[in-house]
């Protein structure tokens, strides 16, 4: 699968597409989980679900489904998949 150069934020993934994350940006408490849930720099991961206000948005994670607010989402870059 082909990996292009463009670095996006997680939020920016549109429902049914791929990305695989980069970096995660976050600090603290919620970093710390974020990274134990999975979202770990070369996890692939798939935006599932945004809500229609925007808040949350549902990702498939290693065969789960995981919610983040789009602020935190932003700060999880992602090389959008093919």
């Amino acid at each position: 699968m082909h990996v292009p150069d463009k670095l996006s934020s997680l939020a920016d993934l549109t429902v049914g597409t791929t990305g695989r994350i980069s970096s995660v940006e976050l600090d603290g408490l919620l970093r710390r989980r974020v990274l134990d849930l999975g979202l770990v720099p070369g996890t692939q991961v798939e935006c599932i679900r945004k809500s229609p206000v925007g808040d949350p948005i549902a990702f498939r994670v290693r065969n789960t489904t995981i919610a983040l607010r789009s602020d935190d989402a932003s700060l999880i870059k992602v090389y959008p998949m093919e």
